[in-house]
């Protein structure tokens, strides 16, 4: 997995690394097929903003979140972020599950 954090007018320190990293890697367990993720932080006026991309077999997923702390904002877009997985994860299981079942059912008819 590669893991990229750029930062727009955000120095990026390594306890902020260290901290996207605990963060993500929390959310990226789930998957084993993730190729690639890219954070990029920024800074507008007094809002600190916290963006990711993660690039997994057949789908981008993308979160951003906002707020006047930066790691808070990074704690709401990892939250995020656990949910669209988490969606996505379940998506793609039940989608393989439907097809065997329906064709269960029509062998038994």
């Amino acid at each position: 997995m590669n893991l990229n954090i750029t930062g727009h007018h955000v120095e990026v320190t390594p306890a902020i690394r260290e901290y996207v990293t605990t963060k993500l890697d929390r959310v990226i367990r789930h998957f084993d097929n993730v190729t690639s993720v890219n954070v990029i932080l920024s800074v507008e006026k007094l809002v600190q903003k916290a963006e990711v991309t993660v690039h997994v077999r057949g789908k981008d997923l993308f979160v951003e979140a906002a707020d006047q702390d930066l790691y808070a904002a990074l704690d709401a877009m990892t939250d995020k972020l656990d949910r669209q997985v988490l969606k996505y994860k379940q998506k793609n299981q039940d989608h393989g599950h439907d097809a065997i079942k329906h064709r269960n059912t029509a062998e038994e008819s």
